[in-house]
C-alpha cells in the first residue's frame, strides 16, 4: 500500500502541474521584459540626432548673445545741448553775468560757451512769481538785471529771507539735490534772468564741478600746507578755490596794497620783490604748490611784497578772505612761519 501511495505522491496534481507549467513561462516573460527595458534605456541614453553638436563646435565655449543685443539696441544716447540764438552783445553780456556767479566761474572756456548757448533769456515784470516753494523744478536762473525777493513760509506767513541781486543764482537746489523748490522767488521790479534746464546743468555744470574738485584735491595733496588736512577739509578747500590766469610781467599782488585773497600757484613761476629803503630786492621765488598772500589776511596788514609772473603764463588758485579764515585759520601757527621770508 505504501508503494501506491508513493506513486500517488510522485504524480503531480493537475493544479500543481498547471502551476509548474506557468512558472517557467513567467520567468521567461520577465527576462524578455528586462531585455526590452534595457533596450529602451539604451535608446533613451542616445542623444537625438537633431540635438547633436557638430564636431567642429565641440569644446568651444558658449557664445553670448546679450552683448550683441546691447550694442544694437541699448546704446547710451549722447547728450545734445539745446541752443538759443543770441547776438554777440547778448553773449558778452551773459558771459559777464556768469563770471559773477560762483557756480559758473570755475568752468573752462568751452563749457562756458556751451552754457551761454543753452541759456534762454527770460524777462519778468514786477511782482511776477518765478518759482514757488514746494513745487518741482526743472530750471535754475541767473540774474542779469533787477532784484528778486526770496520768500519762505514761516509760521504760516510768506517771509522774505533773502534778496537776490545781479549775478546771483537761484533755483539750483532743486537741480542739485532733485528736491522740491526750497523757497518762492518773486520779482521786485522788472528783471532779466537767464534760464538753464536740468539736463544741461547735470551734464555740464554738475559734471564740471565734480571734475574740478577731483583735479584740485589731487593737486592739494602736494601742497605742504594743505596736505595735513583730512579728505573732507581738502574737499572744502578745493570747492572754495577759483583759478586766475596771468601773463609774464603781471603783478598778482602789489606791496602796500590791502589784501583780500590767499593764493596757491598751480602752474608757472613767480617771484616776490620787496622795496626796502627805496631799493627793490628779490626776496622769494615760487614754484607750483607754493602759496602766498596769507600774511595780509592773518595780520590784517597791507601786502608785505609784490608778487610778479616770471614765466610766459601762470595759473594761481585764489581763496577769498572769508573762506581763508574759515578753512585755514586753524593753521595759523604754520602759516606764520612765512613771516621771516619777507624781511
Amino acid at each position: 500500500e505504501a508503494k501506491p501511495a508513493a506513486k500517488a505522491a510522485a504524480k503531480p496534481s493537475p493544479t500543481a502541474a498547471a502551476a509548474g507549467s506557468k512558472a517557467p513561462a513567467r520567468a521567461d516573460d520577465e527576462e524578455d521584459d528586462e531585455d526590452e527595458d534595457e533596450e529602451d534605456d539604451d535608446e533613451c541614453d542616445e542623444i537625438p540626432e537633431s540635438f547633436r553638436k557638430p564636431e567642429a563646435q565641440i569644446g568651444r565655449a558658449r557664445q553670448s548673445v546679450s552683448a550683441e543685443a546691447y550694442g544694437a539696441y541699448n546704446q547710451k544716447q549722447e547728450f545734445i545741448c539745446p541752443e538759443y540764438k543770441k547776438t554777440d552783445t547778448q553773449k558778452e553780456r551773459l558771459k559777464n553775468t556768469l563770471s559773477l556767479s560762483w557756480m559758473f566761474s570755475s568752468l573752462d572756456v568751452k563749457d562756458v560757451n556751451t552754457i551761454i548757448l543753452a541759456m534762454k533769456e527770460v524777462k519778468m515784470v514786477s511782482e511776477q512769481k518765478v518759482i514757488s516753494e514746494g513745487e518741482n523744478g526743472d530750471y535754475l536762473f541767473v540774474i542779469e538785471s533787477g532784484v528778486l525777493d526770496c520768500l519762505k513760509e514761516i509760521d504760516g506767513k510768506p517771509t522774505v529771507v533773502k534778496q537776490c541781486q545781479v549775478g546771483d543764482v537761484f533755483g539750483e537746489l532743486a537741480l542739485l539735490y532733485n528736491c522740491p523748490r526750497a523757497a518762492t522767488v518773486v520779482a521786485k521790479g522788472d528783471c532779466i534772468c537767464w534760464q538753464l534746464d536740468r539736463d544741461t546743468f547735470n551734464h555740464i555744470v554738475k559734471d564740471a564741478a565734480v571734475r574740478r574738485r577731483s583735479k584740485y584735491e589731487s593737486f592739494l595733496k602736494n601742497v605742504a600746507l594743505i596736505a595735513n588736512l583730512d579728505q573732507s577739509e581738502r574737499s572744502h578747500v578745493a570747492d572754495a578755490l577759483v583759478c586766475e590766469t596771468f601773463k609774464k610781467g603781471d603783478y598778482i599782488v602789489r606791496q602796500d596794497e590791502p589784501g583780500d585773497k590767499f593764493y596757491i600757484l598751480e602752474e608757472g613761476q613767480l617771484y616776490a620783490m620787496k622795496s626796502i629803503d627805496n631799493q627793490s630786492k628779490r626776496v622769494m621765488d615760487y614754484k607750483p604748490g607754493d602759496y602766498f598772500g596769507e600774511l595780509a589776511l592773518l595780520k590784517n596788514q597791507p601786502r608785505a611784497a609784490s608778487v610778479i609772473v616770471q614765466s610766459d603764463e601762470a595759473k594761481v588758485l585764489c581763496m577769498s578772505r572769508v573762506s581763508f579764515t574759515k578753512m585755514l585759520g586753524p593753521l595759523n601757527n604754520l602759516l606764520m612761519r612765512n613771516v621771516s621770508n619777507y624781511k
